[in-house]
């Protein structure tokens, strides 16, 4: 996800905030293709790609003379695509203009939403049924691959960064997936269900720094995640 472009590239904090819109997908709603995968033999690959809504640059797509080289790396003029479709709207600026980009942008929440599946159920147990199996996915990664298991007594262990892609491509995706659904029925939460889900929403974030920045601390996963929408609260 590099960008070298002098104070047109994104600070770190940006960088953090396109993945997070991006909840490990392209951004273009006609695209659903995940941004990290793994291969065959296990080695994590990501072609994720933060592309310039106006170009970085005064000559390239949807070039605009008028803006500072800061704001050419702000938040709002940049977008994380796959590769391909990066080097299609920068092949094809007329057929992709900024307008339709920034579209794009207004309609990922919408687009995400359906693309997780996240729709307004009767009860609580049906909301149950739907997150549990992802939180179960979860779990198990941590319980496998995570900081807490043997393989950090070997200092030749691959484990740290098979961790690191469990965690790009599997727990955060999965928890942005929980957190969409939960938005979608906030009306069977009892009280402290939704301070719980707000604790987590930060969890998630704390997660996307440490994972793609190095930065450590943050706020812990919120041990209520795991009795959220049981049947008896």
């Amino acid at each position: 996800m590099g960008c070298s472009r002098g104070k047109a590239n994104p600070s770190a904090e940006t960088r953090i905030r396109l993945f997070a819109d991006s909840a490990g997908y392209c951004q273009n709603p006609a695209c659903t293709l995940q941004l990290f995968v793994q291969t065959a033999k296990g080695d994590a690959v990501h072609f994720a790609e933060m592309a310039h809504i106006f170009a970085a640059s005064d000559d390239g797509p949807r070039a605009n003379a008028g803006l500072r080289e800061e704001e050419r790396g702000a938040y709002e003029n940049l977008i994380l695509l796959c590769a391909n479709c990066h080097t299609v709207v920068d092949k094809a600026p007329d057929d992709y203009p900024d307008a339709l980009i920034r579209q794009w942008k207004r309609d990922r929440a919408d687009h995400l939403a359906k693309l997780f599946g996240a729709t307004h159920l009767p009860s609580r147990a049906e909301v149950r049924k739907v997150i549990e199996p992802l939180m179960t996915a979860n779990k198990v990664a941590l319980d496998t691959y995570g900081p807490g298991t043997d393989a950090k007594f070997n200092p030749e262990s691959d484990a740290p960064e098979i961790w690191r892609r469990k965690m790009l491509s599997v727990i955060i995706p999965n928890n942005k997936k929980i957190a969409a659904f939960l938005d979608k029925n906030r009306d069977h939460m009892m009280a402290d269900e939704s301070k719980t889900l707000e604790e987590f929403r930060q969890h998630i974030d704390d997660l996307i720094v440490r994972h793609l920045e190095g930065v450590t601390g943050g706020r812990v996963y919120p041990r209520a995640m795991n009795r959220m929408m049981l049947p008896n609260g």
